[in-house]
């Protein structure tokens, strides 16, 4: 899956991780964005695919392991249980994700001011807190991404394009988590910040593999994916001016 790509380690409080870069042929320093995993884990799904057309469109983007290097490509029931650790401990996760965005920002081949991250489901969870810790991130996208938090963003903590994707009828961010989040930016004082809901989408839009997990809620829609990406490199020309 992640043939050709640059392996990133990471230590994180007893933790290896394992990231893959993909980088493209320009100039340094690059534009970075980091791509965010689903629950079930850095090998499964869309990040080594989305990595590389960022790559092809200029950009540093990096896949980030939440979970640990031991856990690549391991059983759902594995990475499962990594996902519940990970939600139950809410100031490790943010301070993981935030370490992850340390780590690429002190790169030579990255420019600092223009480092965006992009995630899947659990991955759409993670930008978003990584938004809401208030590092120096241009733009946040979550596709059908978990919108509960158990630290809401301090006010003129935000400094990223926040954007989330959701589904009309995902269960796992329903549309009562969709007005919470559009509050949760207002009262942050969040001055971009953009929510669209597909009413045709469900929780897993963007995966062409999804109905093979058999799960309520969970299914592709190929517009939603279509808009969803398209929306998010029209995003970052605007932001990156490539």
């Amino acid at each position: 899956m992640f043939e050709g790509m640059e392996p990133i380690e990471l230590e994180h409080e007893g933790t290896h991780l394992r990231g893959y870069a993909a980088l493209p042929e320009a100039p340094r320093p690059y534009p970075a964005v980091l791509v965010m995993h689903t629950g079930l884990g850095i090998a499964y799904g869309v990040n080594a695919a989305v990595a590389q057309n960022l790559a092809a469109r200029g950009y540093a983007a990096i896949c980030t392991d939440m979970y640990g290097a031991h856990l690549e490509g391991a059983p759902i029931e594995d990475t499962g249980r990594a996902f519940a650790e990970n939600l139950a401990a809410p100031e490790t996760q943010r301070a993981r994700v935030v370490a992850w965005f340390d780590t690429i920002a002190r790169r030579p081949d990255v420019d600092e001011e223009r480092i965006a991250a992009v995630g899947f489901c659990y991955g759409g969870f993670t930008v978003l807190e990584l938004a809401r810790s208030g590092v120096n991130l241009k733009a946040a996208v979550s596709y059908h991404g978990v919108l509960k938090t158990r630290a809401r963003a301090d006010v003129g903590a935000i400094r990223a394009h926040v954007v989330a994707y959701c589904g009309a009828d995902d269960p796992y961010a329903p549309l009562e988590d969709v007005d919470d989040l559009r509050r949760e930016m207002q009262d942050a004082g969040a001055s971009n910040y953009q929510i669209t809901v597909f009413g045709a989408a469900a929780h897993g839009f963007t995966d062409p593999d999804s109905a093979a997990l058999n799960l309520d809620g969970v299914r592709y829609d190929a517009l939603s994916n279509e808009l969803a990406l398209g929306g998010t490199f029209v995003l970052l020309q605007h932001l990156f001016g490539q």
